[in-house]
């Protein structure tokens, strides 16, 4: 079965939690993930996010529950990176 190993997400959230937090939530979600965020854009109330997730087997469905439990709504997947197995 293909696993995710990348995904780089366009994701809007509330200034709160901060990135980190918002980061680390992300990040638990598997052992071997790793977050990367880059914030692009701010405005009064909210922060535009490039969010780079790797791992072996990325689980997108935790990863966007993570996203909407922290305020955040996923705009659009901008990369991903399959592999087969």
């Amino acid at each position: 079965m293909a696993s995710v190993q990348r995904l780089v997400l366009d994701v809007l959230k509330p200034h709160q939690p901060n990135t980190l937090e918002f980061a680390r939530a992300i990040a638990a979600l598997g052992e071997d993930y790793r977050v990367d965020i880059r914030v692009a854009e701010v405005d009064e109330q909210t922060e535009t996010l490039l969010v780079v997730i790797e791992g072996d087997k990325l689980d997108f469905e935790r990863i966007t529950g993570a996203i909407s439990k922290n305020g955040g709504s996923l705009h659009s997947i901008d990369e991903v990176s399959v592999v087969g197995k």
